[in-house]
């Protein structure tokens, strides 16, 4: 009989707060929870918003001992703004009423960081922590 060994590597999203809000009516909210996929796999890290001007939406990564790096906008204005080295076929995000959600296919371990939503133009910012385990 043959055995197959095969690794499986676990995304796990953990979320380390509610929102921030620094202005007003402006603020960036999460909902709280966990997300979970294989390597390989789609998921979506959810960002609402509230905010009484124009909306502007910007997602960061930051990994462990570097500094938040910017992966992409989005505004009302149909602007789809992201960076080099997120492509658009791996990381994008749509802006829909009062959300940004970031979609990130093809899941990889590299993925592991600690990602920021924010809205300008107030400093509201929600941090959230992606970790990717492998096991096998």
């Amino acid at each position: 009989m043959l055995s197959v060994q095969t690794s499986v590597f676990t995304l796990l999203l953990l979320v380390i707060g509610t929102g921030l809000t620094c202005k007003g009516e402006d603020k960036v909210i999460q909902p709280g929870g966990e997300v979970i996929a294989a390597e390989g796999d789609s998921l979506t890290l959810n960002c609402t918003f509230e905010t009484s001007t124009v909306p502007y939406l910007f997602w960061y990564k930051q990994e462990v001992n570097s500094y938040p790096k910017y992966m992409l906008k989005r505004d009302t204005y149909g602007t789809i703004e992201n960076a080099p080295e997120f492509n658009k076929d791996r990381f994008d995000a749509e802006l829909k009423d009062k959300s940004v959600p970031l979609q990130i296919s093809s899941a990889a371990v590299s993925d592991s960081a600690v990602y920021y939503c924010a809205l300008r133009p107030t400093t509201s910012v929600f941090t959230l922590l992606l970790l990717v385990i492998g096991t096998g």
